[in-house]
């Protein structure tokens, strides 16, 4: 193999440990040997540092992630049917995937020009040497072909199959079809026997012959289902087959679109057309089993048919009583597969997995659970612990891809099932090494979700990683960082973990401008751990991309907030893009509005404000704010002297606030300071706490962080209350405006940031911070800040004890000498 010599460009990442940033440009394993493929952008790559030379083979082989909403999941085989077709519909969704083209198929006998003929590849009965050798060379060329493909696709298949569950009971042989099941193979010649007497009859045939001859030229070889599909002998059977659809019975017609599914009928294929019309018709006409029979058979084939799901689904409705084990599985399913939950059906769904959970198989059960979560159903925290309950007491008997099914719906669900998590920890380690990569997503995903932090799983993942992040969608690559952040893991392997999913960030840097909330979702996992790759943060924070998050169905100006504001803490040589001073602006009000009604009220907080308002001497020496408002949560600020005393900062009574509104603004020194001087023209922002992130959606599971960056404001120096300019509408925490960060003038000391935390705050059951939080503390230690805790299994408890208790132990916490010896 030739090859060629590449002079590649890699880009720094930024690794903060105080206030200075160092180049971290450690090339991962393999990235050198991992080309992409057409889909893959390199013009976005853009690249700042010194370039290295690298030895690359031409045509290497590696993963090539297609965006295809099929959950049906392909074997190889399968996947080399698929690449002979063009189109493809997922089951409720009406567009085909990216990459792909959608062809009109129509019956006239210019499709032949598709592919060879079939009269060409089906031989006469007396031409056998000719034959042989047409054959041999279609077979040929279909191999090398076959060969190209597999070289772009993963060793491995990336999606398991969501139909396992069907091998466990032999009634589902009725209710699915399995296009895959080897029956005996039709020779050539009857082949072409038959499109002989097609083209002879010319429309004369009957529907059961019609019926015939689908199900006999839907045995032939494989490889000539594409070649006879573009016959016009074969279009004109299926004229055929269209001008006698009323005269089929039931029967008939399901074979004729069994047929349809092993010969890989295009989606669009206008028999499908005529045949999807007329089960509608004859819905009410047929059986259960027969109607999920049909579901099954447009699943395979792709086909988007909202209206005959529709008519199944209220058919289900009447006769919910009938249903028996494996027809609502099956039901429940097509459900899934179809992305749509039926309102009418959600009750009768719970009641019937109580009724049938003891005898669902491990499969079935987690095929009930990928039903609902592809559907968005909700589901009662009753139900889903009733699952959870069994499947804890049973997951070493568990397929990897049932459990990750159920993972999904506890995710969706939010619950936290103690006895299950654990039992995980216990039973998946041991499995990463051999889960592709997307389950190994989804476990990571649900244990950061959960906030559930397991060493042994997330090392476990770390150590497997590496060598298959090449297989990472944008989607993954952003999830595990995010994870890892969330959770403030870093690995054994942390520089091979981290260098090796960074890299793959940058390889799917265009996949960003239409899934802008995965970079994010990516970057500020990595800030939580202290990590900022200049070049991909210049790409999220230029206006072109600011301007692609605007266009998404999620709310990502947080996000933008957030991580603007970190790096202009954590990064203070970064010459990159920065955020606009307007959507700072924007963002502070929004933030501030939300602050005001849902945070500062919290009980926890309104009584530590009190209590620490009496034990210190007034209003005047405690303020309840955000100090970082892009980290989600609030602070009550206290500044003491070197001598422990406190030190009135918080000037803003009630009769300052009454001379403000009425008078106008007082001039002091520090006002005529700003005004002679100039003051920032940006504003620190603030940002709302949100509790429950979820990763998500499937981002659905995913809140997001906010951010914001006066660039003055955060470039050094300390947040100054006392000099600034309030605006207070009304009484209360008002909406005023961010303090720019100035020159500190008060006498020397410390300044406290205490922290009034809750469950939230930590990992499940533990008092491990969550990275978000971390992310909090390290910064306002950066800013000069001394962080006391009143953590949530301490203050909590106290808020149901004495005055006098928790005025005690207040004091132990601010009056604690050894903040002073902290004072800057």
């Amino acid at each position: 193999m030739a090859t060629v010599l590449i002079c590649r460009r890699f880009p720094r990442l930024s690794r903060v440990t105080t206030f200075s940033t160092t180049a971290k440009c450690k090339a991962e394993s393999g990235s050198s040997k991992s080309k992409q493929k057409k889909e893959e952008n390199p013009e976005t790559a853009n690249t700042r540092t010194e370039s290295a030379a690298t030895i690359q083979l031409l045509n290497p082989l590696d993963y090539r992630v297609l965006y295809n909403p099929s959950a049906y999941a392909k074997s190889r085989a399968a996947s080399q049917q698929h690449a002979a077709r063009n189109s493809g519909h997922a089951l409720g969704d009406t567009s085909t995937s990216p990459g792909t083209a959608q062809v009109q198929h129509t019956f006239g006998t210019t499709s032949s020009q598709a592919l060879p003929p079939l009269r060409n590849a089906l031989p006469k009965p007396k031409s056998k040497p000719l034959l042989e050798q047409t054959i041999s060379a279609r077979l040929s060329a279909a191999q090398t072909k076959e060969e190209a493909e597999d070289e772009k696709t993963e060793t491995h298949d990336s999606k398991e199959d969501p139909r396992v569950f069907q091998k466990g009971r032999p009634e589902y042989r009725s209710l699915s079809y399995d296009r895959f099941e080897p029956i005996e193979t039709l020779s050539l010649e009857e082949g072409d026997s038959i499109l002989h007497s097609v083209a002879v009859c010319k429309g004369s045939q009957s529907p059961g012959t019609i019926t015939d001859y689908f199900r006999k030229l839907s045995r032939l070889p494989a490889e000539q289902h594409a070649a006879l599909v573009s016959e016009p002998r074969f279009n004109a059977l299926c004229r055929c087959a269209v001008k006698n659809m009323g005269s089929f019975s039931t029967s008939d017609l399901i074979d004729i679109l069994k047929a349809c599914v092993r010969l890989v009928v295009p989606p669009t294929h206008p028999l499908l057309n005529a045949c999807e019309d007329e089960f509608c018709r004859r819905v009410w006409d047929m059986n259960l089993d027969q109607l999920l029979l049909v579901a099954d058979c447009w699943r395979c084939l792709e086909r988007s048919v909202p209206s005959y799901l529709s008519i199944l689904f209220s058919y289900a409705n009447m006769h919910w009583k009938d249903l028996a084990l494996p027809q609502f599985v099956q039901l429940v399913y097509i459900i899934g597969e179809g992305r749509r939950s039926p309102a009418d059906l959600t009750q009768k769904v719970e009641s019937m997995i109580l009724k049938y959970l003891d005898s669902f198989t491990l499969e079935e059960v987690g095929a009930i659970c990928l039903g609902l979560f592809k559907s968005l159903s909700g589901i009662s925290d009753h139900v889903m612990r009733k699952i959870a309950d069994r499947v804890s007491l049973q997951m070493e008997d568990m397929s990897t891809y049932a459990l990750v099914n159920v993972l999904k719906m506890l995710r969706y669900a939010r619950m936290d099932h103690l006895p299950l998590l654990k039992e995980l920890g216990k039973v998946i380690p041991a499995r990463i090494p051999t889960i592709n990569i997307q389950g190994i997503m989804h476990i990571t995903l649900t244990c950061s979700s959960l906030h559930y932090f397991d060493e042994g799983v997330m090392a476990a993942v770390a150590m497997s990683l590496p060598s298959k992040v090449t297989y990472c969608r944008s989607k993954d690559a952003a999830k595990f960082l995010w994870s890892f952040g969330c959770l403030d893991y870093e690995p054994p392997n942390e520089e091979e973990f981290y260098s090796s999913l960074i890299e793959q960030m940058r390889r799917k840097l265009h996949e960003f401008g239409k899934f802008p909330e995965h970079l994010l979702t990516g970057l500020l996992g990595l800030a939580f751990v202290k990590r900022f790759p200049e070049e991909l943060i210049d790409y999220a924070l230029r206006d072109e991309f600011v301007q692609k998050t605007r266009g998404s169905k999620y709310e990502l100006r947080k996000d933008l907030f957030t991580l603007g504001k970190s790096v202009e803490i954590e990064c203070p040589s970064y010459q990159g893009s920065r955020l606009p001073p307007q959507l700072y602006q924007e963002i502070t009000e929004m933030v501030l509005s939300f602050a005001e009604q849902e945070i500062y009220v919290r009980p926890e907080i309104v009584e530590a404000t009190s209590l620490l308002e009496s034990m210190l001497g007034g209003p005047k020496y405690v303020k309840s704010h955000m100090i970082l408002p892009h980290t989600r949560s609030s602070d009550l600020e206290v500044h003491l002297a070197m001598d422990g005393h406190p030190i009135p900062f918080n000037l803003k009574d009630r009769i300052a606030d009454k001379k403000l509104k009425d008078i106008g603004v007082s001039l002091t020194d520090d006002l005529m300071t700003q005004l002679i001087k100039g003051r920032s023209n940006s504003q620190f922002p603030v940002e709302v706490e949100n509790e429950a992130r979820t990763p998500g959606q499937e981002r659905g599971e995913e809140a997001r962080t906010p951010r914001a960056g006066d660039r003055a404001a955060l470039s050094g120096g300390a947040l100054i209350a006392d000099a600034k300019l309030q605006v207070e509408p009304k009484s209360g925490h008002g909406l005023e405006a961010p303090p720019p960060l100035t020159l500190n003038r008060q006498p020397r000391g410390v300044k406290l940031a205490i922290q009034v935390s809750n469950r939230n705050h930590y990992c499940y059951c533990s008092k491990r911070l969550l990275g978000l939080h971390c992310l909090k503390r390290r910064q306002l230690q950066q800013l000069g800040y001394v962080v006391v805790e009143l953590p949530f299994w301490e203050w909590f408890p106290l808020l149901k004890r004495t005055h006098s208790e928790k005025l005690s132990y207040l004091h132990y916490k601010v009056f604690n000498p050894a903040l002073l010896s902290r004072a800057g």
